[in-house]
């Protein structure tokens, strides 16, 4: 599009009502973009049936706009952004679920993790389907486990070492290398793999009643090895969407989670067209189709008003002015003094020949 036209949509870009918004600001810290948010939520759930793998990660967008729930995490190469919980298919990398991280929230009910809540927030519609969930040791805990377990729904994630569900005698570092030892409930299997001399790593699964081991050197256990394979699912889908992007410099918030939205929305949409399709595309080619399709309509309006202001121009030049020619397919400069009847161009005497 024309620079002065993305200006002026930039200048002039709102997501809601403004006149209402400091009303609605009091209960809602997300009332500035919550409207089209949701919309773009609800057709991320409904579009879609995930598969029997659900990836349950946090997505940091990079942005230094000034809003009170701005996060800065130092582990993260951008370290400051807006956080995202996000529930992605494992196989396409579907984004079928997102929440934004706002602060605290005072509808959480006291006594209850917020890494439970996230979790069950994110898996709400897609439980009682026997689906797996892969968590990391934020997530993960014996009680989150036993909650989805009553709902038919598993989980697989590492554990942190200082959680309360992890017995005394697991916690034991100097263990042999490669060694595996496992605990186990009702609910939940707790596998500690000693990847490391001094490195204990702890699985907790509801969808492994017997932990094996492979027969290679590290004699890794069956719960390590799935977990290896569908712990990515989020990472990936963060990584796809930071490799194609529409973001660029702005000081306001609503901007930036619109840019986030879009680059979410583009993918789905790439997963969706494959889906119905049934065929193999690449995503860079997808895009560049896509941005031709979304600009189609303000392309055909913009000729249609040149073709009619050629119209409205006479059939040959006014007396005692010369046009200059405008097909230019055999000369450069020459003087026309007719019009086409197709494009409505000037055209002089060695182009018309060109025309059939």
């Amino acid at each position: 599009m024309p620079r002065n036209r993305f200006q002026d949509i930039m200048q002039h870009l709102r997501f809601d009502d403004r006149s209402t918004r400091s009303d609605r600001a009091k209960t809602d810290k997300f009332a500035a973009v919550s409207s089209v948010w949701g919309s773009f939520v609800t057709n991320c759930i409904m579009c879609y049936n995930p598969g029997l793998h659900i990836t349950v990660d946090e997505q940091l967008f990079p942005s230094k706009t000034r809003c009170c729930f701005l996060q800065y995490i130092a582990s993260k190469p951008d370290r400051f952004g807006i956080k995202f919980w996000v529930a992605c298919d494992l196989k396409s990398k579907y984004i079928c679920n997102v929440l934004t991280y706002l602060g605290k929230d005072p509808n959480r009910p006291s006594g209850e993790r917020l890494s439970e809540n996230v979790v069950m927030r994110l898996m709400e519609l897609f439980l009682d389907k026997g689906r797996n969930v892969t968590t990391d040791n934020f997530f993960t805990s014996l009680s989150l486990a036993q909650k989805l377990l009553r709902r038919k729904t598993t989980i697989l994630g590492t554990v942190n070492k200082i959680r309360r569900e992890i017995p005394q005698s697991a916690r034991y570092t100097n263990r042999n290398e490669f060694t595996t030892q496992v605990f186990s409930t009702t609910a939940a299997t707790l596998t500690a793999y000693a990847a490391k001399r001094k490195k204990t790593v702890y699985i907790l699964s509801s969808m492994h009643s017997v932990v094996q081991t492979d027969n290679t050197t590290k004699r890794k256990p069956n719960t390590v090895t799935l977990y290896n394979t569908t712990k990515c699912g989020v990472d990936v889908m963060d990584q796809m969407v930071r490799e194609y992007t529409v973001r660029r410099g702005t000081r306001r918030w609503p901007v930036a989670v619109f840019y986030n939205m879009i680059d979410m929305a583009a993918l789905n949409a790439h997963v969706l067209y494959q889906a119905c399709n049934r065929t193999q595309e690449r995503r860079v080619d997808f895009l560049v189709e896509f941005a031709r399709e979304l600009a189609n309509s303000h392309m055909a309006g913009k000729k249609a008003r040149k073709e009619q202001l050629l119209r409205t121009q006479p059939s040959t030049p006014s007396p005692g002015k010369r046009a200059t020619c405008q097909i230019k397919h055999k000369c450069k400069n020459n003087h026309a003094t007719v019009r086409c009847v197709h494009c409505y161009r000037y055209t002089c005497g060695k182009c018309r020949l060109q025309i059939p």
